[in-house]
This record gives structure tokens, sequence and C-alpha cells, in this order.
């Protein structure tokens, strides 16, 4: 296959590929051009073995900034949260480790906010859970019968 034919196949999959997603989505006029250029590009790279390099991702916060003692702000979206862990696995299908390993937090990064984990401890405490149970007290003893004899 010549070079020429190579490229004109790379550039009819490309435009075959855009005309694809842009039927089931909106994509304004100016950007269209870049669109079928990336899709391209993408091509190019996948055949000739080059993987394009991936920009770290960008926190929606600082990490400092991220942990409140009443909340945690999420580094995906920005949003405030008690706990984390449910956000990330309905929202991002992430686990906390997934989540710690991304954003290169450290293992005991917070996946609840500081009050409420207290305040949660505290409930708990009070109505007796985490402690160890005490002993049964020990079984009256009885003292045997005596005989009668008779």
């Amino acid at each position: 296959m010549s070079q020429h034919s190579a490229v004109a196949r790379n550039v009819a999959v490309a435009a075959d590929i855009v005309a694809a997603y842009v039927s089931h989505n909106s994509v304004p006029l100016p950007m269209l051009t870049g669109l079928i250029a990336d899709v391209h590009q993408a091509l190019l790279g996948l055949r000739t073995g080059h993987q394009p390099t991936l920009a770290p991702p960008v926190p929606a916060v600082p990490v400092k900034r991220s942990i409140h003692p009443d909340y945690l702000i999420c580094l995906e979206d920005g949003k405030k949260f008690k706990s984390l862990k449910r956000h990330l696995r309905s929202h991002y299908e992430m686990t906390p480790d997934d989540y710690r390993r991304k954003w290169e937090l450290p293992a005991d990064y917070p996946m609840v906010a500081p009050n409420y984990a207290a305040r949660r401890s505290e409930l708990a405490r009070g109505i007796g859970l985490g402690q160890v149970a005490a002993p049964p007290p020990p079984k009256p003893t009885r003292k045997p019968r005596a005989k009668q004899v008779g």
C-alpha cells in the first residue's frame, strides 16, 4: 500500500469516526476540524505504536485544601462531602485506594471528615460499641444436700 493511500485511508477512517460521534453529540462547527485532526493523530499513533502522553490529572482543589473539619472536598469534582466513599463508588466507580493512587495521596488520607468521624465514634461509644464484653458472673455454687438416713 502506498503512503498516499494509507494517509487517505486514515483520513477516511477518522472522518467516519467523527461522523458517528457528531451524529449523536452536538459539536460546534469551529471545533469540528480540530476534532477530525485529533482523531486522525490518534489513528496515526495507533498505527506507528506511539502512545499519546497524557497530562497528569489536575485536582478540582489543591490537596491541602481538600480536608476541612466538617467536610472533605472531592478532588474529582470539587464537591463537599462528609464521607467520600459512596460518592467515589457511585459517580466514578473508584475505591478509596484507587482514589488515593490516582491523586498520589498518602495511605492515611481520610475518606470521612474529621468532625463527622469523631461524632460517629462518640455515638458508638455511647451505646456501648467497641467495648470488651465483661465476663459473665460466676454461677452460684450450691452446697451438696446432706443425705438423710432414715
